[in-house]
């Protein structure tokens, strides 16, 4: 609601005409593919992630990928349709953007009542495909830190694009893309952008 607080002071107008305003601008904001917690995210420069059990790749850190643009996905499997919507995705922009300076990191939650295992998340990479790292966000500690802790989404299933100095361009607050919708169309257009490709 800062967004909506910042155009308005509603403590001037009568009660009635406040809450108006304030549900026709979220709406408006909801309609416009804008989250509230995403617009107060863009521009800044999130702290290095603690992330754990790098599979596929050596431990990689955000201060180590300046210069690169970075698309961060947390996901979790099983159960995840989201997740596993978005995955063609995930795998066709790391394959399409990798050699022009992407690189994609899934970050795995663990949100299922059993014992989170490394072995179980390296299975789900392969049935996914994913040929990009990914690396285990235990305790949600950097998941919760960029994102969570900003209290207007309770998605768990965030992409963050960060440009080549580490500053977030972009925000998907959660859910899938697939080709031919609007949210991949915008992520990869932003990809493409920060990439310098347009």
């Amino acid at each position: 609601m800062m967004i909506v607080r910042r155009c308005v002071d509603f403590r001037m107008l009568p009660r009635r005409w406040a809450c108006r305003m304030a549900v026709v601008a979220v709406c408006f904001l909801l309609q416009h593919g804008v989250s509230l917690a995403a617009s107060e995210v863009i521009g800044t420069k999130p702290p290095e992630w603690k992330v754990t059990d790098w599979i596929g790749s050596p431990p990689l850190t955000k201060t180590g990928l300046r210069g690169q643009v970075v698309l961060i996905r947390w996901w979790t499997a099983p159960d995840c349709p989201f997740c596993a919507a978005s995955a063609d995705a995930l795998n066709g922009w790391d394959s399409r953007y990798r050699e022009k300076g992407l690189t994609v990191i899934g970050f795995y939650h663990h949100k299922s009542s059993t014992p989170l295992k490394v072995a179980d998340v390296a299975a789900h990479r392969r049935r996914l495909r994913f040929e990009f790292p990914v690396a285990i966000d235990r305790d949600w500690r950097t998941l919760q830190t960029w994102w969570l802790d900003r209290g207007e989404s309770d998605w768990t299933s965030v992409t963050f694009l960060l440009d080549r100095k580490g500053a977030v361009r972009f925000v998907h607050p959660g859910g899938q893309y697939v080709k031919g919708d609007k949210a991949y169309s915008e992520l990869e257009a932003k990809i493409r952008e920060l990439l310098g490709e347009q």
